[in-house]
């Protein structure tokens, strides 16, 4: 969990998904459209991805745990979270005061 958190607030946007995840492709590929830098991490290459998968799972309280989104550090949730926010208009302000767009 501690590796979790301090990955999650290096960056201003930072998605844990997995290379094979069609939802961590399609939450990713809407940051890049938005101007957005994401920082990606594929758990399934990384050695300790397991560890790092339950404890977004623990969480976000479910399974599977990817993608899970975190945007200025704190945990805004998976896919369904994400597009409802964009859909209401509240991630592009989100973005803004993390820092992750200007415009």
């Amino acid at each position: 969990m501690d590796r979790v958190t301090r990955l999650a607030s290096q960056r201003a946007v930072v998605i844990f998904g997995t290379s094979s995840c069609c939802m961590s492709h399609t939450v990713t590929r809407l940051f890049v459209d938005l101007g957005v830098n994401p920082t990606v991490y594929e758990l399934d290459e990384d050695p300790r991805g397991r560890d790092m998968e339950k404890a977004l799972g623990q969480l976000l309280g479910r399974n599977p745990a990817v993608p899970a989104v975190f945007i200025g550090g704190k945990l805004v949730g998976s896919t369904d979270k994400i597009m409802s926010l964009h859909l209401s208009g509240g991630l592009v302000p989100m973005l803004r005061n993390a820092g992750a767009i200007w415009v």
